[in-house]
């Protein structure tokens, strides 16, 4: 049933060897013959010693055009080679069960979703709020300033969906790129990630692009560890590459006044009545 029926991709610039061991020994433990793509943006190729045959292809990529343009690389390998589901992956993923069967399992019950992700945690079994609302430029700088606190608690509720109980399984705005299920037909139709964005907001900008046409559904029933580091607030060139990718989508969908916008975000909130 599922021969050649999935492929994942990973982006690597100058990645852990011990911790993309343990992602892709996660991935390797699932009940799926499952393809992986690394697609390596660093200078070197230390890390093609991953490369398996018939099971593991690598691709190195000097030129380094970010996240999504990297992805693309692979998502457009994947739809060439016939695959219908295709993961994208962070290498700083692991589980310990099999997540990757079930999610598949219910996106060929349903035609309709063109994106999913599971539930997210932290190394220490908490859970990363990373399903959203279509973003204001107000949400990102609150999300930054996190002040005043007593406003900050309950927009930051309301935008990350945070009041939501924690395993239902909703149609979210907004999916995280770290572990995501594509359906490689919408991606076909509705297209892959922008490569205008060279890191952040790519994800945002395809789950908006996807949501449109399709359910892009929050999984909780299964679950991946994550290794959350929010480089973007410890490091100035993170920042500058963040505010740039801000700009981008914002110049792409509208700032301050977006109709479309507000009507996807309240049909969202309407399904937690």
């Amino acid at each position: 049933m599922y021969e050649k029926a999935c492929s994942m991709s990973i982006v690597l610039y100058n990645n852990d060897v011990d911790e993309l061991s343990k992602t892709i020994e996660s991935i390797q433990q699932t009940n799926l013959n499952i393809k992986i793509f690394l697609i390596d943006n660093s200078l070197n190729d230390n890390l093609k010693l991953f490369t398996k045959e018939d099971e593991i292809f690598y691709f190195h990529n000097p030129s380094n055009p970010g996240f999504g343009a990297a992805h693309n690389i692979a998502i457009e390998k994947a739809i060439g080679k016939g695959f219908k589901y295709h993961f994208v992956v962070n290498p700083d993923i692991y589980f310990t069960e099999d997540v990757v069967s079930p999610m598949v399992d219910y996106m060929i019950q349903n035609s309709d979703i063109g994106m999913m992700m599971p539930q997210i945690l932290n190394f220490d079994g908490s859970i990363q709020n990373l399903p959203k609302l279509l973003p204001t430029p107000y949400s990102i700088l609150m999300r930054k300033l996190k002040k005043p606190m007593s406003i900050y608690k309950e927009f930051i509720a309301k935008y990350e969906l945070r009041f939501v109980e924690r395993e239902m399984l909703y149609n979210a705005p907004i999916l995280s790129g770290c572990f995501t299920l594509l359906n490689l037909k919408a991606i076909e139709e509705i297209g892959m990630y922008d490569d205008k964005f060279f890191m952040y907001f790519e994800d945002w900008d395809l789950s908006r692009r996807m949501h449109l046409k399709y359910k892009t559904i929050y999984f909780p029933r299964v679950s991946v560890y994550h290794g959350y580091t929010s480089g973007a607030n410890k490091n100035s060139k993170l920042f500058k590459i963040f505010i740039n990718s801000a700009i981008t989508y914002f110049n792409k969908w509208g700032w301050f006044f977006d109709a479309e916008r507000d009507e996807i975000n309240k049909k969202a909130l309407s399904q937690f009545k």
